[in-house]
């Protein structure tokens, strides 16, 4: 029994010959593809033919990826947007008075601020966290920025003078409020990457507000577990 296909069996057999790909046929004239596979078994392809096949093949792979890689970064931005928005509407519902400020640094110092030593003070590399910790410090505290000290500790590839002058401009501060530089022998013959700019630590010497911070940190992350224990 002839398929529904065989008046279209010549000219098929003929753009074969001509070096199309069985894909290119398949497309063009509606053909499935085992038909096509049959009609073509005995059909053999010069050299140059099958290396021009290949190329092209070789070409749309590339393609694809590109335009995959498009559509995936386009993905990545549309779901950064909705995190974006979800935030803004939760910020929206958040007051800035004293006491939320001072419970969300609570927070961050239960995690990153000094808790076994003499002094408040914060290290990290992220100059926002540092912005937002000297900010509340200066002015929730209340504290002389002439009781307010910095260190640094950089890699061993990084240039002392230029890394104060990045932190200095970062947080505001005057020069001379970086005390001293610690450089790490562990990294030495070791590239470090360029937006890297070490740890600055910030400390001030109000042990007291260390204190009430990591008690406001530690009695409001028990009563969220004590409220949502069920």
């Amino acid at each position: 029994m002839r398929s529904k296909w065989f008046e279209l069996k010549p000219k098929a057999t003929s753009l074969r010959r001509q070096g199309k790909s069985i894909r290119y046929i398949e497309k063009n004239l509606s053909i499935p593809r085992s038909t096509l596979s049959g009609w073509f078994k005995n059909i053999k392809l010069t050299t140059s033919q099958y290396k021009l096949l290949n190329d092209k093949h070789k070409n749309a792979l590339i393609k694809a990826r590109k335009l995959a890689i498009l559509w995936h970064n386009k993905q990545k931005l549309n779901r950064l947007k909705f995190a974006e928005d979800q935030a803004d509407n939760v910020l929206k519902k958040i007051n800035n008075k004293n006491e939320t400020i001072e419970l969300a640094l609570a927070l961050l110092y239960l995690g990153e601020g000094f808790k076994k030593s003499p002094r408040t003070g914060m290290g990290n590399s992220d100059p926002l966290l540092l912005k937002f910790f000297l900010k509340i410090i200066l002015n929730v505290y209340k504290i002389n920025i002439k009781n307010i000290s910095c260190e640094l500790h950089i890699r061993a590839d990084q240039n002392p003078k230029s890394i104060k002058k990045y932190w200095a401009k970062e947080l505001s501060l005057p020069l001379n409020k970086f005390k001293s530089i610690s450089i790490d022998k562990r990294t030495i013959g070791k590239t470090t990457y360029s937006n890297y700019k070490g740890v600055c630590v910030i400390g001030c010497g109000n042990i007291a507000i260390q204190r009430k911070l990591v008690y406001i940190g530690n009695k409001f992350c028990k009563k969220v577990v004590e409220e949502l224990g069920g």
